[in-house]
C-alpha cells in the first residue's frame, strides 16, 4: 500500500575541484583542437588550390618553352612533356593550345570532352575553375584551367606578322579534394590521439596540483577522528592560512574547553568548604539564630567564589576571528568615566593613539584591558596618564597586531613587586581599595590572545608602565 508521498529528492552536491578542473580544462582542450584542426584544414585547402594553380602555371610555362613554329605558321608539336601523365589518356592533366587556325592537345585529351576554349591577348594570364566536363567514359567532371596568351613572331618580318595562341593546362577538380579528404583523415586521427594524450596527461597533472589538498583532507579526516592533534605544518603557501586557521581554530576549542573544565573544576572544589560547614551546622544543636548567621555567611562566601570563578571564566576564550574594533572611542568613553571618579585628583589623560591601530577581538576584552589598566593609572598617577596605541608586527597573511602601553606619573612599582602584583588577589598596597584582580585578568586576556604583557619603569612620565603586545593574527 501506497501512502501517496512524493520520492525524496536527494541533496544537491557540488562537483567536486578536480572534476570542475577536469572538465573545463577538457573542454577548453577540445575547443583548442577543434579550432587547430579547422585553421590547418583551411590553411592546407587554401595552399593545395595555390599549390594547383601554380602547377598549372608552371606547366603552362614548360609548354611555352618546348613550342616551336615552322616557316608556314604550322605547330611543331613538343615531344617531351613536362609531366608524364600529359601522354597517358585520361590521366586527368590535359593540354591544349589555341592557334588561329585550329587547335593541338595532348594526348591526355583524346577521350575526354574539354571545356570550349578561346583566344587570350598576349601575356594575358586566366585562371578558372571549376569548369564542366565530359570524361571518356560520358560522366560529368570537372576541371580547373590555367590559360597564358602569347604571340610568335616569324623571323625576317614586322609587327603585321605577329601569330598570336594561348596555351591551356587543365587538371581534373577531383584532385585536390582527394588530397583534401587525405589530408583530413590523418589531420584529425593525429589530433585525436594528440588530444587523448593530451588529457591522459592532464589528468596526472590535476592529480598532481591537488595532491596537497587531498592532504589536507587526509589530515582533517586524522582529526576528526582523533587520530592527530593538529595539522601539519609543511604545506604549499596558498594553504598555509587555511592549515594555520584550522590549527589556531583547534587550539582555541581545546583551550577554551580546558579552561572551562578547570573552572568547573574549581568552582566544584571551591564550594566543597562551604557545603561541609554548612551541613556541620545542621547536624549539630547550633540555635537558630547562629544557624541564620551561619548560614548568611556561607552563602556570601558561595556568591563571592561563583562570582570570582565566572568572571574567570569569562576573562579567557574569544572568538578567532572577530571584527577589527577601532580603539580610541572606546578608550575616550572609559577615560570620561574615570576622570569624574578621580576628579578630586586632577588627573588628566593624554592620548598618542595611531588611527589605523585596530583591535582584532572582541569588544569585552577590548574593555577589559583598557579598563583595568586606565584605572589603575588613575589610581596610582599623581596628575597624568599616557596612553598609547599603535599598530603592531606585521606578517604576510595576516592582520596586524597591536602595541597597547599605559603610563603614569606615579611612585612607580619596584622590580621586586612586579612579580607578586600581576598574581591573582596581590594588591600592589594594601592600605588602597582593591580586589587585587584586575591586572591578573588583563594577563589572562593577554596570554588567551597569544600576547605578552610587561611591567616596568615609564621613561617618558617617570611613573609606571604596562606594556600589552598583541602578535598577528589570522
Amino acid at each position: 500500500m501506497t501512502t501517496g508521498k512524493p520520492p525524496r529528492e536527494l541533496p544537491w552536491r557540488p562537483r567536486s575541484l578536480q572534476a570542475r578542473q577536469l572538465m573545463a580544462a577538457s573542454l577548453g582542450l577540445l575547443g583548442f583542437l577543434a579550432l587547430a584542426g579547422f585553421a590547418l584544414d583551411r590553411a592546407f585547402l587554401d595552399v593545395a588550390s595555390e599549390g594547383q594553380r601554380d602547377r598549372l602555371r608552371n606547366y603552362a610555362y614548360a609548354y611555352a618553352g618546348d613550342v616551336e613554329f615552322l616557316r608556314n605558321g604550322e605547330l611543331y608539336p613538343p615531344e617531351n612533356p613536362p609531366d608524364d601523365r600529359f601522354d597517358r589518356p585520361g590521366s586527368g592533366l590535359y593540354a591544349e593550345i589555341v592557334l588561329p587556325n585550329g587547335n593541338w592537345a595532348s594526348r591526355s585529351a583524346s577521350g575526354p570532352q574539354l571545356p570550349e576554349a578561346q583566344m587570350l591577348a598576349g601575356g594575358e594570364e586566366k585562371f578558372e575553375g571549376p569548369l564542366p566536363m565530359t570524361r571518356s567514359d560520358g560522366s560529368p567532371g570537372q576541371v580547373y584551367r590555367h590559360g597564358f596568351g602569347l604571340v610568335w613572331v616569324p623571323e625576317g618580318t614586322g609587327p603585321d606578322a605577329e601569330f598570336p595562341y594561348t596555351i591551356y593546362v587543365m587538371e581534373d577538380a577531383g584532385n585536390v579534394p582527394r588530397q583534401v579528404r587525405v589530408f583530413r583523415a590523418a589531420l584529425w586521427g593525429y589530433l585525436g590521439v594528440a588530444g587523448v594524450i593530451l588529457l591522459l596527461l592532464q589528468t596526472l597533472v590535476l592529480r598532481w596540483s591537488l595532491w596537497p589538498l587531498r592532504k589536507v583532507v587526509e589530515e582533517l579526516k586524522r582529526v576528526q577522528r582523533g587520530l592527530a592533534n593538529r595539522m601539519g605544518e609543511r604545506h604549499p603557501r596558498e594553504l598555509e592560512p587555511l592549515t594555520d586557521s584550522i590549527n589556531a581554530l583547534i587550539e582555541s576549542e581545546r583551550e577554551n574547553l580546558e579552561h572551562q573544565r578547570n573552572t568547573m573544576s574549581d568552582l566544584a572544589h571551591s564550594l566543597k568548604t562551604p557545603l561541609a560547614v554548612l551541613r556541620a551546622r545542621l547536624d549539630s544543636d547550633a540555635g537558630e539564630a547562629e544557624l541564620r548567621e551561619e548560614v548568611d555567611a556561607q552563602l556570601r562566601r558561595m556568591n563571592d567564589l561563583v562570582s570570582y570563578q565566572l568572571g574567570r571564566a569569562a576573562s579567557s576564550g574569544h572568538k578567532l576571528f572577530a571584527a577589527p574594533i577601532e580603539v580610541e572611542p572606546r578608550a575616550e568613553q572609559l577615560v570620561q568615566g574615570l576622570e569624574k571618579i578621580y576628579a578630586g585628583k586632577g588627573v588628566i589623560c593624554e592620548f598618542d593613539v595611531d588611527p589605523d591601530a585596530r583591535f582584532h577581538g572582541e569588544l569585552g576584552d577590548l574593555q577589559e584591558l583598557l579598563g583595568n589598566l586606565l584605572e589603575n593609572a588613575f589610581k596610582w598617577a599623581r596628575t597624568r596618564v599616557l596612553l598609547t596605541v599603535k599598530t603592531g608586527e606585521t606578517a604576510p597573511n595576516r592582520r596586524p597586531g597591536l602595541l597597547l602601553a599605559v603610563d603614569d606619573n606615579g611612585p612607580g612599582i619596584p622590580p621586586e613587586r612586579i612579580p607578586l602584583i600581576l598574581q591573582r588577589g596581590v594588591r600592589g598596597d594594601e592600605r588602597v581599595h582593591g580586589h587585587g584582580i584586575g591586572l591578573s585578568i588583563v594577563q589572562d586576556i593577554v596570554r588567551s590572545y597569544r600576547g605578552q604583557l610587561s611591567v616596568g619603569a615609564s621613561e617618558e612620565l617617570g611613573g609606571a608602565r604596562f606594556e600589552v603586545r598583541l602578535p598577528p593574527g589570522l
